[in-house]
């Protein structure tokens, strides 16, 4: 009994054995298929229609590489309406991350299942994207400068005699964020995308527009109009009233005739001067050497808005006669306002002399004239070169000494500086403030220390302002050698002009010249000088102001060169 019973637990224990190693195989064979299984993309499996099935990661990306390699390359083509950019995939931030698509079809597991299905399975799946947003709205948002239309409205013009014709315009805007997101969505399965946009529509549309054109623009330009205004009459041609016509849009879109009266009435004025009385301004000029105020006189013009509402009627209708009555018009300078100007005694007067020179006096006579009669209206300002303007030979202006990089040359208009400085030192003495002045590059005797202005178009200029409450007229005139400015007005306090003594003196140079156009130069020295302003009422001091004046030396210039004949 002892040995059977031994016998049957041998028995057993090979049976426990023999289990024991049979479950091990399998378990080597089960963990080797695995393992195999974990190394290889599941049987039947497609990435966007290419198949890597049983195909180790690195087989599978190396295919996936070389057969999307061009797709991931080629441009996308962004459109909205009728236009179209192209996006470069890599630039936009773009790309098919092939490694991580491979990646999520491997993977180790024992679940009998899975592997069953990774044996047996047949799958599509998508390849992963890796998206740069920085990069891709950025592509977007410059696609958009291309892809965007603003919206444009239409139009009728009326030129030339005829109505011309604008169509609207539609506008789109990209919307970028949108835009984005359907792009990174959308490719690289779709080579075109549409860009997401708003749309702003014309205000007018082109059925308005046709409209307008049909029953006002057209006829509008289709004939004369006669203007009958008291006794005159004139009329004028499309051609002539045209530029006064335009188009204005009501709240709902709908279109009207608009008149500009001011257009209208200049086109009016040019066929016939005399249809108006314009009213004139009441002034202050000289008469026999003295102020005197000219009247204001009243005159007559259009009345605006019933001319216009006139003229629109007969336009679209027939007879094309306008029949205008003239309004009161006022003067904006009364008589009143003239005579409140007190311009009544000299305030300042100051003359210098000037030297024998037949260009230079010719230039000064010229500049003296335009002058001559100039007004400044109480807190007005006077500008030397606003009222000369440019010295042209058009107007009569000679080749004269000017001064130029230090140096004496010849150009148009020479010898002005000299009425500026006789202008400067009549607003000096009469103490007005001096918003503007540029002192000669080097002394001039003629001229006093300190107290002297040139002038050159445009940009060196002599600005005053009139702060005496009252208006001041200039009276200029030539006589023999000599310029006077005169300022008339009332005048409101005394002037007294202290020089003091020169200093940082500089001696000149000599310079021989041998070019042709030299204009020789007489030694004078450079220096600094201060000019004191005194300002006095009821024989009291109240104020001083200094001008500091700096001058470089005249040098010594001597020409060689022949005299240009």
């Amino acid at each position: 009994m002892t040995h059977m019973r031994t016998l049957v637990n041998m028995l057993r224990s090979r049976a426990l054995l023999v289990s024991a190693v049979a479950m091990i195989a399998l378990v080597v064979v089960y963990g080797g298929l695995a393992t195999f299984l974990a190394g290889h993309v599941a049987s039947n499996v497609r990435v966007d229609g290419i198949a890597i099935g049983g195909m180790s990661p690195r087989e599978a990306t190396d295919t996936l590489q070389r057969v999307l390699a061009s797709r991931a390359l080629k441009p996308m083509q962004l459109t909205a309406a009728s236009r179209s950019v192209d996006l470069q995939p890599g630039a936009a931030g773009l790309e098919i991350d092939m490694g991580a698509t491979v990646a999520g079809l491997t993977g180790f597991t024992v679940n009998p299942v899975k592997m069953w299905a990774h044996m047996t399975g047949d799958e599509s799946q998508s390849f992963t994207l890796r998206v740069d947003r920085a990069k891709l709205t950025a592509a977007v948002t410059k696609a958009a400068g291309t892809l965007d239309r603003p919206v444009k409205e239409g139009s009728i013009t009326f030129l030339d005699g005829r109505a011309t014709t604008v169509p609207p315009v539609t506008g789109t805007q990209l919307k970028v964020r949108e835009t984005t997101d359907a792009v990174a969505s959308g490719w690289p399965h779709q080579q075109v995308i549409k860009a997401i946009t708003t749309v702003t529509h014309p205000k007018v549309s082109a059925a308005e527009i046709a409209r307008a054109t049909k029953e006002l623009a057209v006829p509008a330009m289709s004939a004369p109009v006669t203007f009958r205004v008291g006794r005159s009459t004139v009329t004028l041609q499309p051609r002539q009233y045209g530029a006064a016509l335009s188009t204005t849009a009501d709240a709902s879109g709908r279109l009207q005739l608009a008149v500009d009266t001011t257009t209208l009435t200049a086109a009016l004025r040019a066929a016939d001067p005399g249809i108006e009385n314009q009213p004139v301004d009441a002034t202050v000029r000289l008469s026999a050497g003295r102020p005197q105020v000219v009247p204001a006189v009243a005159g007559t013009r259009f009345d605006g808005p019933a001319m216009s509402a006139l003229f629109r009627a007969a336009l679209t209708s027939s007879p094309r006669t306008v029949t205008l009555t003239l309004v009161p018009a006022t003067p904006k300078v009364t008589s009143a306002t003239a005579h409140g100007w007190q311009i009544t005694e000299v305030i300042s007067t100051y003359q210098t002399q000037f030297p024998v020179n037949p260009p230079r006096t010719n230039n000064i006579k010229i500049a003296v004239l335009k002058l001559n009669g100039t007004l400044i209206r109480p807190g007005g300002q006077f500008s030397l070169n606003g009222t000369l303007g440019k010295r042209t030979p058009e107007k009569g202006y000679m080749k004269a000494p000017v001064i130029y990089g230090g140096r004496l040359v010849s150009d148009y208009g020479g010898g002005v500086s000299q009425v500026s400085t006789t202008t400067f030192n009549a607003a000096f003495f009469a103490g007005v403030p001096i918003n503007e002045h540029t002192a000669h590059s080097f002394y001039i005797a003629r001229y006093p220390e300190g107290r002297e202005a040139t002038v050159s178009w445009p940009d060196v200029d002599q600005k005053w302002t009139n702060d005496t409450g009252f208006g001041i007229l200039i009276q200029a005139n030539v006589t023999g050698n000599a310029i006077t400015v005169t300022l008339w007005g009332t005048k409101t306090r005394d002037i007294e002009a202290v020089k003091g003594p020169r200093r940082n003196i500089v001696q000149p140079k000599v310079i021989v010249d041998p070019k042709p156009g030299c204009v020789p130069q007489l030694p004078t020295p450079g220096f600094d000088v201060t000019v004191s302003q005194i300002f006095r009422k009821k024989g009291a001091q109240v104020k001083t102001v200094r001008y500091n004046s700096h001058y470089i030396p005249e040098d010594t210039v001597t020409c060689t060169a022949p005299p240009v004949p």
